[in-house]
């Protein structure tokens, strides 16, 4: 049996159970490297230039750490565009070539070009010639696409009901959903790529943190996929990064909500896409708190632990506020 690694970083938060799904249809067996920490971090700023993201070197980080496994192949699908008439981060279509460059001593590398800018016939090519590494037969590569398709919408489906996206990925491979915190008093709307939002070494674990503290999490992908497409598209020029895109309608949508008291863009240094995105929704969110973490290896966890603080704190004055203007004059 065939063994194929895929590193728990990038768009794995998005595509993991499609993917593995797509390998296990077709017989082969899926290891994933471990959860983000330090030593991985460690590992992927040794690997690549200070220039890159913060992401990219975690990415980097989880490749070393799945190299040292005996693995046949390696997956890092060269990432173009996931819809139409918009694209991802550049640095994303040249990973496999950085990955080549940079790291020594490679298994085989999966390099699938997924690119729906232009036709679907391209991806579906891209799919029967992934495929045809484990088996000839088109009808059974097709039927397991179409079965692993099937598994990432499960998912979708549960981060719709509030789950994050690494959570619903826990759930759908038979580990037991988080506990329901108690009552949140306050709302607050997180915004972010998947990949530093529910990586918790790259966040510093935001997500955790804010409902520890009495708030119940309002995320992207819990949000009307066509209510963030007319919120998006209200800007005087189409956004065509997909996940900028998303970013800057759900940061209007959440605007709008009166259930929502406040909104956090958690952004990631050396990142061009997330320092324009968050400029945009600065200036776009007018009439909601917001605040705007930037998030790099440096970042200190007790650091962020002040801001959130100060942040609830400043959103239940303001709560309080709010209520004390709505009394009568009798009180």
């Amino acid at each position: 049996m065939k063994i194929v690694g895929i590193p728990r970083g990038l768009f794995y938060f998005y595509y993991y159970p499609l993917w593995k799904s797509f390998f296990v249809n077709l017989g082969a067996q899926v290891v994933t490297s471990a959860e983000t920490n330090r030593l991985t971090v460690e590992r992927g700023i040794e690997a690549m230039v200070d220039e890159s993201c913060f992401p990219i070197k975690v990415y980097f980080g989880h490749i070393r750490e799945l190299c040292k496994n005996q693995i046949d192949y390696l997956f890092i699908p060269r990432i173009v565009s996931v819809e139409q008439r918009s694209y991802i981060c550049p640095k994303f279509m040249g990973i496999p070539d950085m990955v080549k460059a940079r790291i020594p001593n490679l298994p085989a590398v999966i390099d699938t070009i997924i690119d729906f800018s232009k036709d679907k016939k391209l991806m579906q090519k891209e799919i029967i010639r992934t495929g045809k590494i484990f088996t000839e037969k088109t009808s059974r590569i097709n039927d397991a696409y179409k079965a692993a398709y099937q598994e990432l919408q499960f998912c979708k489906a549960l981060a719709a009901q509030g789950y994050t996206m690494a959570e619903a990925i826990h759930i759908w491979e038979g580990k037991s959903p988080p506990c329901p915190s108690a009552v949140a008093e306050l709302r607050v709307g997180i915004l972010g790529h998947g990949y530093s939002l529910y990586d918790e070494r790259v966040s510093m674990n935001i997500i955790n943190h804010l409902r520890l503290m009495g708030c119940k999490v309002i995320l992207p992908e819990s949000l009307d996929k066509e209510t963030i497409e007319n919120q998006a598209a209200t800007l005087p020029k189409r956004v065509f990064w997909t996940l900028g895109r998303k970013m800057v309608g759900s940061a209007l949508h959440m605007a709008q909500r009166e259930d929502i008291d406040g909104i956090i863009y958690v952004a990631c240094f050396g990142c061009g896409p997330d320092s324009l995105i968050g400029e945009i929704i600065e200036r776009k969110v007018k009439n909601k708190p917001f605040m705007l973490i930037t998030v790099d290896e440096h970042t200190g966890e007790a650091g962020l632990l002040t801001r959130l603080e100060a942040f609830c704190d400043m959103l239940k004055r303001r709560r309080k506020e709010t209520f004390a203007n709505h009394l009568p004059t009798y009180g």
